[in-house]
C-alpha cells in the first residue's frame, strides 16, 4: 500500500518546532501562550459541518479548550447556519464566524486544521473520508457510517493520510465506564456470560405530504450520497427511521453500547461471529421503516454473549455485564452504578461526569492531535462497534442467523447478505 505524506499543515509544522533550536529573544507572554493564553498561531482551526441539535449540545464543549478556535460553521439550512454562527460569536464576543453551506468549499480551506462533524448519519462517513483527504483532523458524532464496506473505507482512508480521528462514543473517556471496564478485566464478577445492552423502542412514523423544497434549504446537501426522495418533512425531521438515510435505534444508540463492549473486552480489531434475533416492524401503512422493538443476540468465538435489546422508554438504557460471580451495570440516564455483589462498589475511588459531559473524549482528540497519535476511540475502534449493530440490522432484515468471520469481514455462506455490505453513492457524492 503506498502511504502519502501528509502535507504539512500549520498546525504539523507547529509539531515539529520543540526540535528547532534558536537565539535567546524576548516574546511576550501572551504571544507564547503563556499566563493562561494560547499563542494564536498554536491553536487548532476548527470548522463545524451539521449544526443541529447534536452540534449545538457540545459546541460549547469544544469551545471551552483554548487550544481550539472555532472559525467556520457549515449547514444546508439557513436556520441552523444562523443558530451556529450566533452562538459561536457570542462565546467569542465578536462577529469573526464565518459561515458556509457547501462542505466542498469547507474543504478546500487551508486554513481550517479539524472538523467537528455533527450532520445525520448520511454524512458522517462520507464527510469523514472526504475530510481526511482533504488533510483535517476529524471529530465526529456517531453512527460513524453507514455501511460495513464504509467503516472500513475510514479506516483505510485515515490511515493512509495520517488523520487523527476520534468518534463520538465518549463513554470510553467517562469515568463509570472505565470503572466497569476495570472490575470485568480484574475478575471481579468472575468469567462473563453476558453482556445485556438496552436501548429504548423505535417510533411509527406516518407520512405528511410531500413538499416543495423550503428557502434556506439545500436538499441536494442535506440527501448526499442518498438516493433523492421528494421533500417531506416527516423524512427529513426523523431521518434516523429510514434505511436510506440510518439504520434505527440499533445502531443509533445501540453503538454507544457495543463500543463500550468492545472497549471492555479489548477486542477492537476483531468481533462476534454469530448474530440472531427478532424485530417487530412499524405496523403495513407506516411511513417509517426501522424496528419498533427488537433483540438481537451476537456471540463471540469464546462463547460470550452480547444481547442488543430495543425496548422500553428512553430513560430505561444501559449495560451490563453478567458473570458466574456476579454483576455491574451502568444506567446510561443518571450514570448511577450498581453491581452485585455490592462491596465491588466499595473499590471505585473516582466519581465526576457523566456521558453528556465531552471534555474528556475532546481533550483526549487533542492530545492525539498533538502527538499526531491514536486518540480513545480511533477508525477501527468505531468501524468494528458499529458493524456489529450494522450486521445485526442485517440479520433483523434477511430474518435470519447470520455467520461473520472477523477477519476477512465477510458473511460465510450467504452472498445475499455480502451484497448488502455496501450501498451506491448517488452521484456527484462520491469519495
Amino acid at each position: 500500500m503506498n502511504h502519502r505524506i501528509p502535507p504539512l499543515s500549520r498546525r504539523r509544522f507547529l509539531g515539529t518546532l520543540g526540535a528547532v533550536t534558536a537565539a535567546p529573544m524576548f516574546v511576550s507572554p501572551a504571544i507564547l501562550g503563556r499566563a493562561g493564553t494560547v499563542a494564536p498561531n498554536s491553536r487548532i482551526v476548527m470548522a463545524n459541518f451539521g449544526h443541529g441539535n447534536r452540534a449545538g449540545a457540545i459546541i460549547g464543549h469544544f469551545m471551552q479548550f483554548p487550544e481550539l478556535h472555532m472559525k467556520v460553521i457549515c449547514d444546508c439550512r439557513e436556520d441552523r447556519l444562523k443558530n451556529g454562527v450566533d452562538r459561536v460569536n457570542a462565546f467569542y464576543r465578536n462577529q469573526d464566524c464565518e459561515r458556509l453551506t457547501d462542505f466542498r468549499e469547507l474543504l478546500a480551506r487551508p486554513d481550517i486544521d479539524a472538523v467537528f462533524i455533527a450532520t445525520g448519519n448520511r454524512w458522517h462517513g462520507l464527510g469523514s473520508i472526504l475530510a481526511a483527504k482533504a488533510g483535517k483532523d476529524i471529530y465526529c458524532e456517531k453512527p460513524t457510517t453507514l455501511t460495513i464496506a464504509e467503516g472500513r473505507e475510514l479506516v483505510e482512508t485515515t490511515t493512509r493520510h495520517g488523520t487523527v480521528y476520534q468518534a463520538g462514543h465518549q463513554r470510553r473517556s467517562v469515568d463509570s465506564y472505565r470503572f466497569m471496564k476495570e472490575v470485568v478485566r480484574r475478575g471481579m464478577i468472575g468469567r462473563v456470560r453476558e453482556v445485556i445492552m438496552q436501548s429504548w423502542e423505535g417510533p411509527v412514523i406516518q407520512a405528511g405530504p410531500n413538499q416543495e423544497v423550503p428557502a434556506g434549504f439545500n436538499y441536494d446537501m442535506w440527501l448526499g450520497q442518498t438516493p433523492w426522495r421528494p421533500f417531506n418533512w416527516a423524512h427529513v425531521n426523523a431521518w434516523q427511521y429510514f434505511w436510506d438515510t440510518a439504520d434505527g435505534i440499533i445502531t443509533d444508540m445501540g453503538c454507544h453500547y457495543t463500543d463500550l463492549m468492545q472497549f471492555t473486552f479489548e477486542t477492537d480489531d476483531t468481533g462476534p461471529v454469530a448474530f440472531e434475533g427478532w424485530a417487530e416492524w412499524p405496523p403495513e401503512g407506516a411511513y417509517s421503516e426501522t424496528p419498533v422493538r427488537a433483540q438481537v443476540r451476537c456471540q463471540y468465538a469464546n462463547g460470550v454473549t452480547g444481547v442488543i435489546q430495543q425496548r422500553a422508554g428512553f430513560t430505561d438504557r444501559f449495560i451490563r455485564f453478567v458473570g458466574d460471580e456476579g454483576w455491574i451495570q451502568v444506567d446510561d440516564e443518571t450514570n448511577v452504578v450498581t453491581a452485585a455483589p455490592a462491596s465491588i462498589l466499595k473499590t471505585r475511588s473516582i466519581v465526576n461526569k457523566s456521558w453528556a459531559e465531552t471534555g474528556g473524549h475532546i481533550q483526549d482528540w487533542i492530545t492525539a492531535i498533538r502527538n499526531r497519535g491514536k486518540p480513545a476511540c480511533h477508525p477501527e475502534t468505531t468501524h468494528r462497534a458499529m458493524s456489529i449493530c450494522q450486521i445485526s440490522n442485517l440479520c433483523l432484515r434477511l430474518g435470519r442467523k447470520l455467520h461473520w468471520d472477523p477477519v476477512v469481514e465477510r458473511f460465510t455462506d450467504d452472498e445475499e447478505a455480502n451484497r448488502m455490505l455496501a450501498r451506491s453513492r448517488r452521484s456527484p457524492w462520491h469519495a
